[in-house]
């Protein structure tokens, strides 16, 4: 892996200003909550980085609703908290930046079609992990993984938990580099999302067939040959067709290990 560690940090240090309000239909009390200003790693998870805001909108919600589980939405889409903020952030706003992101908080009405359950971290955690283990198997047959002792996952996942860059990529480094030979990883995982959420996940070599790297355009080519002008977007930016995808995998990835690509 390139040592470009300016790259890597400038992308874990991102940041977004949201403004959580609560749902008209659930304030109980006669004085409005003020709205819950805050800054959030654009590579983290809602359910990661909402403690102090759900416990400063539960004064103002009934009591039986105080045990319910809580859920966000952006102009009425429900958002799913499995998805990384900063993704969901280019997802619903890429084409029209807002900031801060304005987004209302429920206590009620779960959309059970749409969205997971998420009781607690451990879900998190558990739906985090699963998701490494897949790009993995995607990049190194699962060779990485299977080699890292139950306190490198630890070290891993509070890495993220608690927004420590270094503890996190000294673990990391490992699921990013290419390993065992020349040719770089087996695959690049990569998911590619349309307006409404749903994506399509494809196995894309990081060389052609004469051994030269591919570059983003060659991807979007083999993936949409009907469609030269498609553009993709991940971490607010216009990815330029020049890119190279192992370049991509290894620096733009998001800690699941997956490039999360928004069709623009």
């Amino acid at each position: 892996m390139a040592n470009d560690r300016e790259v890597l940090r400038e992308i874990w240090d991102g940041k977004l200003p949201i403004c959580f309000q609560l749902h008209q239909e659930e304030i109980m009390e006669i004085q409005q909550p003020d709205p819950f200003y805050v800054m959030v790693p654009r590579l983290s998870f809602f359910p990661l980085v909402t403690d102090k805001m759900k416990r400063h909108f539960l004064r103002y919600t009934s009591q039986e609703n105080a045990d319910n589980e809580m859920w966000l939405d952006f102009n009425g889409q429900p958002l799913k908290w499995h998805y990384p903020i900063g993704f969901l952030y280019d997802l619903f706003c890429g084409t029209d930046p807002q900031l801060p992101w304005n987004l209302t908080v429920h206590f009620t009405k779960f959309p059970e079609a749409i969205l997971l359950h998420c009781p607690n971290k451990d879900v998190v955690e558990a739906h985090y992990m699963s998701t490494v283990k897949e790009a993995d198997v995607l990049k190194h047959r699962g060779q990485v993984m299977s080699t890292m002792q139950k306190k490198d996952h630890n070290q891993l996942w509070l890495g993220l938990q608690n927004d420590k860059f270094d503890q996190f990529w000294a673990i990391n480094r490992r699921l990013m580099e290419s390993h065992g030979d020349s040719e770089g990883f087996k695959h690049i995982p990569i998911r590619i999302y349309s307006d409404d959420g749903t994506f399509s996940q494809h196995l894309v070599s990081p060389k052609n067939s004469d051994k030269s790297r591919k570059i983003l355009q060659q991807m979007i080519a083999e993936i949409y040959p009907d469609k030269p002008d498609v553009k993709l977007r991940t971490h607010g930016i216009v990815i330029p067709r020049d890119a190279p995808l192992q370049w991509l995998s290894e620096h733009l990835s998001y800690p699941d290990n997956f490039l999360h690509l928004c069709l623009c």
